[in-house]
């Protein structure tokens, strides 16, 4: 019983984290947003955009991030939880995104983010997203 217990504390407590990782990352401060990655931490995202998709350490998703948020209006893309699962050191999520661009489509998109935490930090994230969206909204 107390290894079950323990565990839906660190389930708890690793939900809490990525809740609070995603409204920072709302905020679009990088730097904030990067101190939640563990300094070997990974970030993939599907698909075959270029720039985009693939595996990047922490400081290609930096890069990437900085990026991104320049072709926004307000520097963030404002990210949505709606269904959550928690189990050992893995956190899904169910996320809507949204975000006014400067090229003046908005985007809008739906995911499913797979985070792997660890001793209180961010160790990998895989992003499933709808990659015709991105590639229409970011390089259309």
């Amino acid at each position: 019983m107390d290894n079950i217990a323990s565990a839906g504390s660190l389930e708890a407590a690793n939900k809490k984290l990525v809740a609070e990782f995603m409204e920072v990352f709302s905020t679009g401060d990088v730097e904030a947003i990067m101190g939640y990655l563990a300094p070997t931490a990974t970030w993939w995202v599907a698909g075959t955009i270029e720039g985009i998709s693939g595996t990047k350490n922490k400081e290609e998703f930096r890069a990437m991030l900085s990026g991104l948020s320049t072709g926004t209006k307000t520097g963030a893309i404002r990210l949505t939880p709606l269904a959550w699962t928690a189990e050992g050191d893995r956190v899904a999520v169910e996320t809507e995104s949204y975000s006014e661009m400067r090229n003046g489509r908005v985007y809008n998109n739906l995911y499913h983010f797979v985070f792997e935490v660890r001793d209180g930090q961010i160790q990998s994230v895989k992003e499933y997203l709808d990659t015709e969206h991105t590639r229409a909204v970011f390089l259309g």
